[in-house]
């Protein structure tokens, strides 16, 4: 199994994988063992958390973390936009399944802002 590990910058937290979800990828790094992805996640996950002071991070190695004043503009759905500086491992690009989640990095200081966007669509990895 290959392991991505996934930073983001867009509208949603990454547990959301709308249909478009790919297109807010910053950068990803592949890696063939795991513990070698958990690692690298865990240095990013770190950095991450010293740079923003909001977060969400999940045992499935999906974190947000975010800012309260980096928000966009919307024009189609007339809103501002929280936006999400996320990171994300995967497993041959599907989410890891439970045996290999860590919850050591379950975190949450604060929730997201889930705005009712009316031009994105809810997806699943597939």
């Amino acid at each position: 199994m290959a392991y991505q590990v996934i930073k983001m910058y867009g509208d949603f937290e990454p547990w959301w994988f709308l249909d478009d979800w790919q297109e807010d990828i910053t950068a990803i790094k592949e890696f063939q063992v795991y513990e070698d992805a958990l690692a690298y996640y865990q240095e990013e996950w770190q950095s991450l958390q010293e740079q923003f002071p909001k977060v969400n991070s999940k045992s499935n190695l999906m974190s947000a973390f975010w800012r309260t004043d980096d928000q966009r503009w919307c024009e189609e759905c007339g809103e501002n936009l929280q936006q999400y500086h996320s990171l994300l491992m995967l497993g041959n690009w599907q989410e890891l399944p439970e045996d290999l989640q860590d919850l050591d990095f379950e975190h949450r200081n604060a929730e997201g802002i889930h705005p009712s966007c009316s031009i994105k669509q809810h997806n699943t990895l597939s």
